[in-house]
């Protein structure tokens, strides 16, 4: 009865993987000779290099042309889309894939502008991704994914410092604030709403708060004054001391790079944890700059790519979501020269072939393994960018 099971069972699994095969070499067929939009953050020339890098890939491979869309913002790609659905433009929208994550993702699902799902029929990532691995998988700071985007890559905020000119960088947030009391000038964040400022606020509010457990639920669901009142009085501190006195704050994590070069300020703050490796190869860092985390985690999350409800080209799209989910495509992109962002793909699913490309990844001379990288703090609910920006500017804007 066992063996008659098993072959049942085995029979079951051929028929699936047969059909499986044959709907995705329908997907192949579609796409060939698709142009595909892809909307995604352009404000980095390694990363944009890395998407070019792709682009010949997939042209070559498949027969799909793939156009970045140069986003400083990817709000505006989420707007352009819910304008188009406004205006009865179902098909042939002007955007067929999307970089996206946190609270841009959760509009699109909640405004029915996504395509899906369609994630788990793609086939590296059944076989390369293990949704048990990592929560941020399937849930995007606190939104269910359900399979309406795929999977791109992860990041972890780290800390960047001077060896030349520091000895000991503060590792807390508490001892970031002794430090910048003691050093008048010398500690900044960039300004938000740019993501990583806000992502500073929300570590500080991790390190601050007593309300831990309340940063993952709906942020109209609990008492938002209250959990955020030691925020406001650890930034009002800070300010004081801070670089400008607090008047005035870089950017972006690039911005806060060149101010460190400059030795205008002593930390700068990265989510690209081989962020530093890339500037120093390129001579826009010196050699003596470290990257570290602090001493009880630092946020981390994963990003994305997600395809519009009315995109003319979903084959296409899905081609590109594929590619950029292949270890080939995974393993240069997490080169700390090219780009240095954190896989998403399960090392035990991996080739050992494969897995041995991973091992001799040169990691930069500024660039943390995955253990130096310590304990990963979950982003809070979407919901919570929007308040704490709202918040801040009401405070500390100019």
């Amino acid at each position: 009865m066992k063996r008659t099971l098993m072959l049942a069972l085995s029979a079951i699994f051929t028929v699936s993987s047969f059909f499986a095969n044959a709907a995705w070499q329908d997907t192949l067929d579609e796409a060939k000779g698709q142009t595909v939009y892809f909307n995604a953050w352009g404000g980095a020339d390694n990363i944009n290099a890395y998407i070019q890098w792709a682009a010949k890939r997939i042209k070559d491979e498949y027969k799909v042309t793939l156009k970045h869309v140069k986003l400083t913002d990817t709000s505006d790609a989420v707007s352009r889309v819910l304008a188009e659905k406004a205006a009865n433009k179902h098909n042939k929208g002007s955007v067929d894939l999307i970089w996206i994550n946190g609270e841009n993702f959760r509009a699109m699902k909640d405004n029915d502008l996504l395509f899906g799902p369609f994630s788990q029929e793609l086939p590296n990532y059944s076989q390369f991704v293990d949704e048990n691995a990592r929560q941020s998988l399937t849930q995007d700071f606190g939104t269910q994914v359900d399979g309406m985007e795929s999977p791109w890559g992860m990041a972890q905020i780290v800390f960047l410092y001077d060896t030349a000119t520091l000895n000991n960088p503060p590792k807390s947030m508490q001892q970031l604030l002794k430090y910048a009391k003691e050093n008048p000038g010398r500690i900044t964040y960039p300004e938000p709403p740019q993501y990583l400022g806000v992502t500073f606020l929300k570590q500080a509010l991790y390190e601050t708060s007593v309300h831990k457990q309340e940063l993952s639920k709906p942020v109209d669901t609990v008492d938002f004054d209250a959990i955020t009142a030691p925020l406001w009085a650890y930034l009002d501190e800070l300010h004081q001391v801070a670089w400008r006195k607090g008047q005035n704050f870089p950017s972006s994590a690039e911005g806060m790079m060149r101010l460190l070069d400059d030795q205008e300020i002593d930390i700068a703050i990265n989510f690209d944890v081989s962020g530093a490796s890339v500037q120093i190869d390129q001579g826009n860092l010196p050699d003596t700059v470290r990257t570290y985390v602090f001493e009880n985690g630092t946020i981390g999350n994963t990003h994305f790519l997600a395809i519009p409800y009315n995109s003319g080209v979903k084959a296409g799209a899905q081609i590109v979501a594929n590619f950029l989910l292949s270890p080939e495509a995974q393993i240069y992109k997490q080169t700390p020269t090219v780009w240095g962002d954190l896989s998403v793909l399960s090392y035990k699913k991996l080739s050992a072939e494969d897995q041995k490309k991973f091992d001799n990844l040169p990691r930069g001379i500024a660039t943390l393994s995955i253990e130096e990288l310590g304990d990963t703090l979950p982003e809070p609910h979407s919901s919570w960018v929007e308040a704490l920006e709202k918040e801040w500017r009401k405070r500390y804007a100019q």
